[in-house]
């Protein structure tokens, strides 16, 4: 058979099994497209061996069908389907607090009036001001409990919350924890029915699960970024917040300003973490406060009572023998330390248990009540896990000297 007939033929059988295939008119020009060398090489078998279901050719079904394909595609997205089910219980807080300002002298000195004339004087005595915020948090109880950053709402005289629907509410300050930046902020629902946010489990969670950050950056309501966990318990020192006590949940997820307090959700759909801090000059690092966390201290700062954080009152460092031999072959350090593994006192905060104690800068914890102490990390979980008035005993290597030292533990003040 003629090679033009052979062609045609293939031609006019893709346009038939198409046809048959997907239950839909298609313009043969469209197929023109399509090399013929290509076809006749056998690449025809790509195009009918597909999964596509076979639709029937009654037009009366072909829009139903259509529509039902439409749909599973639009629903074939797991964060579409984690953000569907968690969404409506994100919320965007606002703040407002009243700020005072003290106004420079030098604008109300006789002299610059003189030069510069009463227009340009500043009115009398201390000024008023108003100082708005924005974050997100999400919905933890059908009661209208919501839990957010304790940075969200600092000192906020007036809170507002607002729902993805649309619904506005007054917020109530119920209780506000900044050692880990968790608070409480409660809603009356009026007897209307509110969306709860599905809380998971941290303790489960594995480098490079799926991360989605929801929440309202810069402004943006309902927003949702994507990306994978980079790491965990990422201490908050090496983040760059001292003060805070917290192992992070590390993620490429986009969070920025305003994202605050919203949920980290993993690719089912459960809350894992709260979005809380981007370190500065960082691309595409996150953190997120771990939801057991979250889980442990918010039904008190619901209550309102203070959450417990046991402290002793050092400066520290993690030390090595490395390290320790690199200080003593300066001749400008101040001090000499023993080159040993352990915890370096770098400083003694007045007024509390470390100065009571008699612990001195320079000593190098290597134990607390028996268990080995190799870095600082491991120190502070050991102190925070204590309780208030506990006494720790220390062991401490001291020039050549061992020593044991008793410690107890106070309340750390935010």
């Amino acid at each position: 058979m003629p090679m033009t007939k052979i062609l045609s033929f293939l031609n006019r059988s893709i346009k038939y099994t198409l046809v048959t295939l997907l239950g839909v008119a298609i313009s043969w020009s469209a197929m023109a497209v399509l090399p013929l060398a290509a076809i006749a090489q056998n690449q025809v078998g790509t195009l009918y061996t597909t999964s596509l279901p076979t639709l029937p050719n009654s037009s009366t079904t072909e829009v139903t069908q259509k529509a039902s394909i439409d749909s599973l595609q639009r629903n074939s997205s797991f964060v579409t389907a984690a953000v569907n089910r968690v969404g409506s219980a994100v919320v965007r807080i606002d703040t407002e607090r009243t700020i005072t300002r003290t106004v420079d002298p030098f604008f109300d000195d006789p002299f610059f009036r003189r030069f510069f004339g009463d227009e340009f004087s500043m009115p009398r005595g201390p000024q008023q001001g108003l100082m708005k915020g924005q974050g997100s948090g999400f919905i933890i109880d059908k009661n209208g409990v919501i839990l957010t950053n304790a940075h969200v709402v600092d000192q906020a005289d007036k809170v507002t919350v607002t729902l993805k629907d649309g619904r506005t509410f007054a917020g109530k300050v119920q209780g506000v924890d900044e050692v880990t930046d968790l608070a409480v902020v409660k809603i009356d629902p009026k007897g209307k029915i509110l969306p709860v946010a599905p809380l998971g489990d941290s303790s489960t969670v594995q480098v490079g699960d799926w991360a989605i950050a929801v929440g309202n950056p810069l402004g943006l309501d309902n927003t949702v970024t994507l990306g994978i966990v980079s790491t965990l318990k990422r201490p908050s020192v090496e983040v760059g917040v001292p003060d805070k006590r917290l192992d992070f949940i590390q993620t490429d997820a986009a969070i920025n300003p305003g994202n605050s307090g919203g949920p980290l959700l993993n690719g089912s759909g459960e809350v894992i973490g709260i979005n809380t801090a981007i370190r500065a000059g960082a691309m595409g690092i996150g953190f997120a406060i771990p939801i057991d966390k979250a889980k442990q201290i918010s039904a008190q700062l619901a209550r309102g009572e203070t959450v417990a954080h046991p402290y002793i009152g050092i400066q520290m460092v993690t030390l090595t023998p490395e390290l320790a031999k690199e200080n003593n072959n300066d001749p400008n350090s101040p001090i000499t330390v023993p080159e040993i593994s352990g915890v370096l006192v770098m400083g003694i905060l007045p007024n509390t248990p470390a100065a009571q104690s008699g612990l001195r800068r320079g000593d190098v914890i290597v134990e607390i009540d028996d268990r080995p102490v190799t870095n600082a990390t491991v120190l502070q979980n050991i102190v925070e896990n204590s309780r208030i008035g506990q006494t720790l005993k220390l062991t401490i290597q001291r020039g050549n000297q061992t020593q044991q030292v008793g410690i107890q533990t106070g309340q750390l003040q935010s």
